[in-house]
């Protein structure tokens, strides 16, 4: 990795430009460093053509900050390649949804959990992860709804359910599909719902046929009274919702998963009305907020096809110029491209691939490897220490004007509250000040003037000017024009009588059991799953720079037996290899956890690398890698192989 003996902490504020020079990370001022971030992206266009630049967008930054990204890569480098984290989350979510109903975004509102009989969470934990959404749950739960916790973890979401299903690592389709069998089989499938608003039925039927009770508790663990009573509580709920997050996304086989989960809605016919729904729970603020602004390399703003000639006409009649009619590389592909040469140039705004990506060592050399990178950020993360350029932004959100999209599809209005520390320039008029020197004339737009350039491009979200957002305290799209409101609910146009109305029936996702790809052995006996705690947030580089008497750094779960079978005692640094790679972090021994099964965060990269660990067997739709299912060995240390205080500073090269 290249070094810098002049460097801020990790975890204070960015105020300089700071530019390479032989070798090193030195200040500079910003003419000078947009000079040379401009220079870099000139000449990786000139010489290799526009498909050689990418640009990963931010999607804790506000819709206009990503509105601009994407403008930026299309109109200014003149390519697709344009990409966030959420390809690392929720695309695979997007992927399913849009699959099945024609958009990317959860069908329901929060409200609507508090109002409805049953809550289903499958593959996360809410109460740690998504805190806002789970007091929605409870009180739903006050409210008298029932809920079912379906996960490997016996989380502290689950200890709150009626009813937890701890299934095997990578087993959800075939949990699903007995669920789906069982439905059928009892003959609770809604019939009415899956004549008129649904495709694909008796395919699925056949599909899903092999996975008896029996089958499913062999292949998943969970005991198949306990799938019988999911399957017949959901399908017998008046109103039911169905929520799920990274333990469903963060599988090679990520898209098939979720629509394995719609397949259940579109059975029971829970979903377009109000109190059922299915509701992917986003873990960043603006996940869902990026791909909606068209910071994705096949949809423009309003979820548009890229493909679609007559859309793409009207976004170049606005902004006068042409855009490739073809989609661009996604996050994974770009960084698979750095191996071969043809992405040369990368520009990345509040993105942290270096901590966030799987396989650290593989995701370093590719951005070693690249002619000019720039790093658009508020800290100086692991992967701006490598950058050419980095550029101080005011990437915070109480720093900014702007508008957020939460997980529930609404549009909530944020005004700066405070100024940026000296130095530090607003994000979109860094994206302008570069524009203007790679030749296009780009003013410096106020935030609502971005969000009305929106507006006049995006469907949508047309009738959300900033003065309805504030009055309302937020809209949820679709909002066709300025005077109307749609449902809190999706897809009501499937329950409708009226085939003209209906539009395009909502297909059965016909889709396989394929078990994780890193596959358990004697040397790799053990499960590791990854995931987040609620004291942290990420790659810690918002919240590592903070104490807290509650904040422990890194551990590793295990379950009590596996532990007493190994002899570690709560605490006592143990080593952790995959076939990548290995980490020493102390053991916490957890009741929650599954003899065979342990759970790490990548909150302390600093501490401990935990992405060293992880595989990059990514999904073939989304591109969204396998966080959740990777084999690791853990071991005992014997005396004096290393302090307890060494955790995780020096991880050691597995053998392959």
């Amino acid at each position: 990795m290249r070094s810098d003996d002049h460097q801020p902490s990790s975890y204070e504020r960015l105020t300089r430009p700071l530019v390479r020079e032989d070798g090193r990370l030195r200040p500079a001022s910003w003419e000078e460093a947009l000079d040379r971030a401009a220079a870099g992206f000139r000449t990786g266009v000139e010489r290799h053509g526009p498909d050689a630049f990418g640009m990963l967008s931010c999607a804790r930054a506000t819709n206009e900050m990503n509105f601009v990204a994407q403008k930026f890569t299309r109109v200014v480098m003149g390519t697709n390649n344009v990409d966030s984290c959420n390809r690392t989350c929720h695309a695979p979510s997007v992927a399913g949804l849009s699959a099945a109903f024609g958009s990317g975004g959860g069908t329901s509102s929060y409200a609507e959990v508090e109002d409805t009989d049953l809550v289903i969470v499958w593959g996360g934990n809410p109460r740690a992860a998504h805190p806002i959404f789970f007091q929605h749950v409870l009180k739903g739960l006050h409210n008298g709804a029932r809920m079912f916790a379906v996960d490997p973890r016996r989380t502290s979401s689950a200890q709150w359910a009626d009813r937890w299903l701890g299934l095997n690592v990578g087993t959800d389709i075939p949990l699903a599909h007995a669920i789906g069998r069982e439905i059928i089989h009892a003959g609770l499938a809604n019939e009415t719902f899956i004549r008129r608003g649904t495709s694909g039925f008796e395919e699925y039927r056949e599909l899903v046929e092999p996975w008896t009770l029996a089958a499913a508790e062999a292949e998943t663990g969970v005991p198949a009274e306990a799938i019988r009573e999911l399957a017949h509580a959901y399908a017998t709920a008046e109103r039911a919702q169905l929520c799920w997050t990274l333990g469903i996304t963060e599988h090679h086989n990520a898209t098939d998963n979720v629509k394995a989960l719609i397949n259940l809605a579109l059975l029971t016919g829970h979903v377009g009305r109000h109190g059922s729904g299915l509701q992917p729970l986003r873990g960043q603020n603006n996940v869902q907020g990026g791909g909606d602004m068209g910071a994705i390399p096949d949809r423009l703003a309003g979820f548009q096809d890229i493909l679609d000639a007559e859309v793409r006409t009207r976004f170049e009649s606005v902004w006068n110029t042409s855009i490739q009619p073809s989609k661009g590389k996604t996050l994974t592909q770009m960084f698979e491209s750095m191996d071969g040469g043809e992405l040369k140039t990368l520009y990345i705004i509040g993105e942290n691939p270096v901590q966030s990506e799987p396989e650290t060592m593989t995701t370093t050399r590719r951005l070693e490897r690249l002619d000019h990178l720039v790093v658009q950020d508020i800290f100086l993360t692991k992967t701006a220490e490598l950058a050419d350029v980095v550029l101080p932004a005011s990437a915070s959100w109480c720093e900014s004007d702007g508008t957020f999209t939460n997980s529930e599809r609404r549009v909530q209005l944020v005004r700066k509250a405070l100024d940026p520390p000296p130095g530090a320039r607003d994000d979109i008029a860094i994206m302008c000040d570069l524009a203007q020197r790679l030749g296009h004339a780009w003013q410096q737009p106020s935030a609502e003037e971005v969000w009305d350039e929106l507006r006049s491009l995006s469907p949508i979200h047309r009738g959300m000017t900033y003065q309805r957002l504030e009055e309302l305290h937020g809209i949820q799209w679709p909002c066709y024009s300025e005077d109307s409101l749609e449902p809190p609910f999706l897809h009501s146009r499937l329950w409708s009588t009226d085939p003209g109305k209906r539009g395009e029936a909502a297909p059965f996702g016909i889709v396989g059991h394929s078990p994780p790809v890193d596959l358990l052995d004697d040397d790799y006996p053990f499960r590791l799953t990854t995931g987040r705690r609620l004291d942290d947030y990420n790659t810690g580089v918002q919240t590592s720079g903070f104490s807290s008497p509650m904040r422990r750094g890194e551990l590793l779960d295990i379950s009590p037996e596996d532990a007493e079978r190994l002899g570690i005692a709560d605490g006592e640094t143990v080593r952790v290899s995959s076939r990548r790679g290995s980490v020493l972090v102390p053991a916490s021994i957890a009741t929650e956890m599954r003899a065979g099964l342990v759970f790490m965060t990548f909150h302390f990269p600093d501490q401990v690398d935990t992405q060293l660990l992880t595989i990059d067997a990514t999904d073939p739709v989304a591109g969204t890698a396998e966080y959740k299912a990777a084999a690791v060995n853990i071991e005992k240390l014997i005396e004096g192989a290393a302090p307890a205080g060494a955790a995780g500073a020096a991880p050691v090269p597995a053998s392959p």
